[in-house]
């Protein structure tokens, strides 16, 4: 999930109709209230470009969804994303073959798209996809670039089914006040972003026209709110884990034990046997030790094995991309080595305290 924000770097900015969370003085998301709001336009860009000359970059991205052919092969519900020349200094796109538009191609509204690789392998195949011409809502375009498979994401399917083109070009075919849109800033090294927030808040607002009394018609949001969001949730996923994993070890320490107990009661004799001949306690006690520990990491290597089988079929069925670390395979085998060692201790020290005489008369 973290890896899913790394094309959205830390220093960004957002500037949109729609807020990720009730804003200031709203004690619901007050969605009556925004929805009145107009949506960022290419002209509030390219004044905010003009008024904030000390951004690192400053993009336009519209979106909606519509339909990429090519031949017989479609993909329905393709993202049309119309953006500006400098959107891939703020959001990362990752282009495995062809290239990004030039400013003059932006600046133009060339009839050019960089395709996700999903769009292409449905449209193409095994088909070069760079010089060829695909019709996106009807309107010819010519794929210049395909980029890097991706993936499902925290975000969808991601840049996987999206079709990038300039804004210029993509105007007709996406209704900029109807549909959603957003202004990205970047802030410029050495800038923090809430200085960054500050200055964007304060010129968008001139631009907007807004009075000093008035509320602001328009949201900001940073990337690292999505961060916190990311982290809120692996929080609750930690926790979730941690609850199952505590009654799971319980479980297993205590058939651990169990397995233990009757382990020593059935090889009584062989305990005196071995005491008789001079074996020491703390020999027949790290014995023991030995095999509840040995029985606990047999256990946790083969459930490892399973979650690792698991995350492999989940990654191929559902294309989200399931890992294991390798932190956590020693974690899991620490806890295994550790239960081991509590759960054997006791039976291990009552085989260690039998008498040997006792110990060979049992039966």
């Amino acid at each position: 999930m973290k890896d899913s924000l790394d094309m959205i770097g830390s220093d960004i900015l957002f500037i949109q109709k729609w807020p990720m969370a009730p804003e200031e003085g709203d004690e619901e998301y007050a969605w009556w209230k925004y929805m009145s709001r107009r949506q960022p336009s290419v002209d509030d860009m390219n004044e905010l470009v003009d008024r904030l000359p000390s951004s690192a970059a400053v993009a336009f991205e519209g979106a909606t969804s519509l339909t990429a052919e090519y031949k017989n092969n479609y993909v329905d519900g393709a993202g049309l994303a119309g953006i500006s020349y400098q959107y891939n200094q703020t959001i990362h796109l990752d282009i495995a073959s062809g290239r990004y538009f030039s400013p003059i191609e932006c600046e133009g509204g060339r009839n050019l798209a960089i395709i996700g690789n999903t769009v292409a392998q449905q449209l193409f195949g095994s088909e070069q996809a760079i010089g060829k011409e695909i019709k996106v809502g009807g309107l010819k375009v010519e794929v210049i670039g395909v980029l890097k498979k991706e993936g499902a994401s925290l975000f969808g399917s991601g840049l996987d089914g999206a079709v990038f083109t300039p804004i210029g070009f993509a105007t007709r075919l996406i209704d900029l006040r109807n549909e959603d849109t957003k202004i990205i800033v970047k802030a410029p090294t050495g800038v923090s972003n809430a200085e960054m927030k500050s200055e964007v808040l304060s010129l968008f607002r001139e631009i907007r026209g807004i009075t000093p009394r008035q509320k602001n018609d328009f949201s900001i949001i940073e990337s690292s709110m999505i961060s916190g969001i990311v982290d809120s949730i692996i929080g609750v996923f930690n926790i979730a884990g941690m609850i199952i994993g505590i009654f799971a070890i319980l479980v297993g320490a205590f058939s651990i034990a169990n397995i233990m107990f009757v382990s020593v009661k059935e090889r009584t004799n062989i305990i005196g046997i071995q005491k008789s001949l001079g074996a020491k306690n703390y020999f027949i006690l790290f014995q023991f030790l030995f095999e509840s520990i040995a029985l606990c990491l047999i256990g946790g290597a083969f459930g490892l094995i399973l979650v690792k089988l698991l995350t492999w079929g989940l990654s191929a069925a559902i294309d989200f991309n399931f890992i294991l670390p390798f932190s956590r395979i020693l974690m899991g085998l620490g806890i295994a080595s550790v239960v081991g060692v509590v759960s054997g201790f006791i039976p291990a020290l009552n085989a260690a305290k039998l008498s040997p005489v006792d110990a060979m008369r049992s039966k």
